[in-house]
């Protein structure tokens, strides 16, 4: 994103967030609710949270109003530290009594916040990645609409075993955090069910910039397949940094947890293609939500929807249904409302399954594209498989509380 597109966007983020003067803010105003949108427009991850926070406004300016009551958007912050989104958040519910809240910019801010939103009595609905989320640390307050890392592992690395028969080392290379552990525990668990080998794995922060030393280790192992396990600019990186030291001319490589288009875009096809990417949200699906999502960015924003814009969107969607069936701005009302709710989502029919509040929707491996095949400007991966993979109920760890 070039810096002063950002800047703007980040600036009009932020003007969401200011209180309006002389108005008694209240979560629970008869004819006005409050959603407390928690990202980053400053700090480390701003640069993908501004996008989510788009999608999340539009959706909020897109319905206007839901379970009777007019929808006002509050933006918190969080300035990519879990502690400022407790704080945030915390604040919100005390000083603005908010009770109603989306988003979160990496998965340990989810699982704290819904902690603080769940203790409060409020509703949460968040695109963390981790498995805790809708596991052990799940609750009746939050609801997850991503595929959770189980389900992203399980349809990227199993068909791509099932599509590489000969690839028998792998070597990973994971974000040392809630969510690449959860990334990787996956990953190792389907390679020892298959029986192939796990040549090694390079650990890096969330603060990592270089990776140069980690992929000359991937490398020097000499795996059949190098697989990526982290999130957002970190993926891009290492991406790169690999395809620059020839990595895609003696291994296949796997990105199974990916942004998508956005992503495509800042690497170029020369990067991606051949790369086999997992996938959340893909504009060409051809799915009545999706589509209508297109077009309302298009006319609204003037451009396609990316994963970040997309999911931003998808978290509120999911909210102001669960309102809307309920007729009603009470959490409790909503929550028991979206418990087994199914709606029309922006993959297809999306389905909440009750037991620990996970969306059920598909996810897609696709493979990178080079240039000349691509049909027009943004075509730049081609889908070939997709499927529905969750633990079931009773392995997930979820005691409903």
């Amino acid at each position: 994103m070039q810096r002063r597109r950002f800047i703007q966007l980040a600036a009009a983020a932020g003007a969401a967030a200011l209180p309006l003067p002389g108005f008694i803010r209240s979560g629970f105003a008869a004819d006005r609710i409050d959603i407390g949108a928690v990202y980053s427009s400053t700090g480390p991850f701003a640069s993908a949270a501004v996008l989510a926070n788009r999608g999340s406004k539009l959706a909020v300016d897109t319905y206007g109003k839901a379970g009777g009551a007019a929808l006002n958007y509050v933006l918190l912050d969080d300035q990519g530290d879990p502690g400022k989104a407790v704080r945030k958040v915390q604040e919100a519910i005390e000083q603005m009594k908010i009770r109603h809240f989306i988003g979160a910019t990496i998965s340990s801010m989810a699982l704290a916040i819904s902690k603080e939103v769940h203790k409060a009595g409020g509703i949460y609905t968040n695109q963390g990645g981790a498995d805790e989320i809708t596991g052990p640390d799940c609750n009746r307050s939050t609801f997850r609409w991503p595929v959770a890392t189980y389900g992203a592992i399980e349809q990227t690395v199993r068909p791509m075993i099932e599509l590489n028969p000969g690839a028998k080392r792998w070597y990973t290379i994971t974000g040392q955090y809630v969510f690449g552990e959860a990334l990787l525990r996956n990953t190792k668990a389907v390679l020892a069910e298959k029986g192939l080998e796990h040549a090694g794995n390079s650990y890096h922060s969330l603060a990592e910039k270089e990776f140069s030393g980690y992929i000359t280790a991937a490398i020097a192992q000499k795996p059949d397949v190098l697989c990526i396990l982290n999130f957002g600019n970190q993926t891009a990186d290492v991406l790169r940094q690999a395809v620059s030291f020839g990595a895609k001319r003696n291994m296949k490589i796997v990105v199974p947890w990916s942004t998508g288009l956005d992503q495509f875009q800042a690497l170029g096809s020369n990067v991606i293609e051949g790369v086999y990417f997992g996938l959340q949200y893909w504009h060409e699906v051809d799915a009545p939500g999706n589509r209508r999502l297109r077009q309302l960015v298009k006319e609204k924003l003037n451009e396609t929807p990316t994963y970040l814009v997309a999911v931003g969107y998808a978290i509120v969607q999911m909210l102001l249904e669960g309102m809307n069936k309920a007729n009603d701005i009470e959490p409790a009302k909503i929550i028991a409302a979206m418990e087994g709710m199914t709606y029309e989502g922006i993959t297809g029919d999306e389905t909440i399954r009750a037991g620990d509040h996970q969306v059920i929707k598909d996810y897609y491996l696709a493979i990178g594209k080079a240039r000349s095949a691509m049909k027009d400007g943004e075509n730049f991966a081609d889908i070939i498989s997709s499927g529905k993979s969750f633990l079931p109920l009773e392995k997930t760890g979820c005691k409903m509380a």
